[in-house]
């Protein structure tokens, strides 16, 4: 089983996307959640349990991957080093914003099979999104982990929006003179904030977001033909693995049903983003068998899709929450549907270079559940 450990609420920055959108000015909500949402207002900011409890529950799951989350979870740096060396779990996986990773020793930071750094493409559009000076830092930072041994997965991801050339950034990510990622993930800024009316969102999808998407699949798919290697973008590379081993998907980051989240307190979530929801708490570390947890399940609308299989249901805290109304989430579900044909229409093409030696079915392989939602 996959576990998100939230430290801590706190964080060093307040990106645009994120935070800051707290203290914006929005309209209602369009559409309500079909269960009255319940927020916990005790929930502990900072991590507040006996890390032995945190043990006793991890031991009972032979294959348990612990992934640490905030908040940002490095201004904890103090209890991801103890932890680290400490929780008897298969492997370590971090999401983190980069500024702070220069404050773990090379001994702790080398133990992560997966680092996930907030990166949304150039300096620009990073210092614009997350503050001045960002991009530089994190850059700075990624070298030094490099340098000091880190040799296993760093992926770059990214939050989009209208601010966004998709295609632009993802290849500056990929190919920039500062640092190259092989592995890129990108989220769409789609489901924290009631904020639709205020946007031009849908105008963006049609003449800049899934254009884009079109030439980043092309490019992906001749990346192939060209250097035979299948690069890491991962809202390409889990979908066509399952299109290539006809396979169907539950909901493809695994929250519910195979990626679960502890709060700060202790209690278990189906999702980190559901802190506090505590109608949707599956147990306490205390006395839950990790490998016995409730399911939690995307319902409604979402399970007649015709692309369901494809898609999962995207978020399971949308799903739940409704944030954008009935309009905005259709937009957003187009996004899906036009990235299901984008790689339905590429899947030949790659089963042809599967066929002719130039690639092979093990380079779509990856670490399931390793905190990229994977659906944009």
């Amino acid at each position: 089983m996959y576990f998100h450990l939230i430290l801590t609420d706190n964080c060093n920055l307040c990106c645009s996307y994120c935070r800051a959108k707290a203290f914006e000015e929005t309209g209602g909500r369009e559409e309500t959640a079909t269960t009255p949402i319940e927020i916990d207002p005790f929930l502990p900011s900072e991590l507040d349990f006996d890390l032995s409890c945190l043990y006793n529950f991890l031991k009972k799951d032979p294959s348990a991957t612990l992934t640490f989350y905030g908040g940002e979870p490095l201004m904890r740096t103090d209890l991801v080093s103890t932890i680290v060396r400490e929780a008897p779990v298969q492997r370590f996986m971090i999401q983190t914003n980069g500024l702070l990773l220069d404050r773990l020793s090379p001994e702790i930071i080398n133990r992560f099979s997966t680092i996930l750094v907030s990166l949304d493409g150039p300096e620009g559009l990073t210092d614009a999104n997350r503050g001045k000076g960002t991009y530089r830092k994190v850059i700075q930072n990624i070298k030094k982990i490099r340098h000091n041994g880190y040799t296993k997965e760093l992926i770059a991801r990214m939050t989009v929006n209208e601010s966004t050339d998709i295609a632009g950034a993802v290849h500056w990510l990929a190919d920039n003179p500062d640092y190259s990622f092989s592995s890129i993930h990108w989220q769409l800024d789609a489901n924290f904030c009631d904020d639709f009316s205020h946007r031009r969102f849908a105008d963006w999808i049609k003449k800049s977001y899934n254009p884009g998407i079109l030439s980043l699949v092309t490019d992906w798919v001749d990346h192939m033909e060209n250097e035979g290697k299948v690069l890491r973008w991962y809202p390409f590379l889990d979908p066509m693995d399952d299109l290539l081993k006809g396979r169907q998907s539950r909901l493809r980051c695994g929250s519910g049903y195979a990626n679960y989240s502890i709060m700060t307190d202790g209690h278990i979530a189906p999702c980190p983003v559901m802190t506090g929801m505590s109608q949707y708490y599956v147990g306490h570390i205390q006395d839950a068998d990790p490998q016995d947890l409730a399911v939690i399940s995307v319902y409604g609308e979402c399970t007649d899709c015709a692309i369901f299989g494809f898609c999962g249901g995207r978020c399971l805290y949308s799903n739940i929450t409704k944030p954008w109304g009935k309009e905005g989430r259709h937009r957003v579900c187009s996004t899906v549907k036009y990235l299901y044909r984008c790689l339905t229409d590429a899947h030949p093409r790659v089963k042809d270079l599967i066929a002719g030696g130039a690639i092979h079915p093990a380079d779509f392989s990856h670490e399931k559940f390793n905190g990229c939602e994977i659906i944009p």
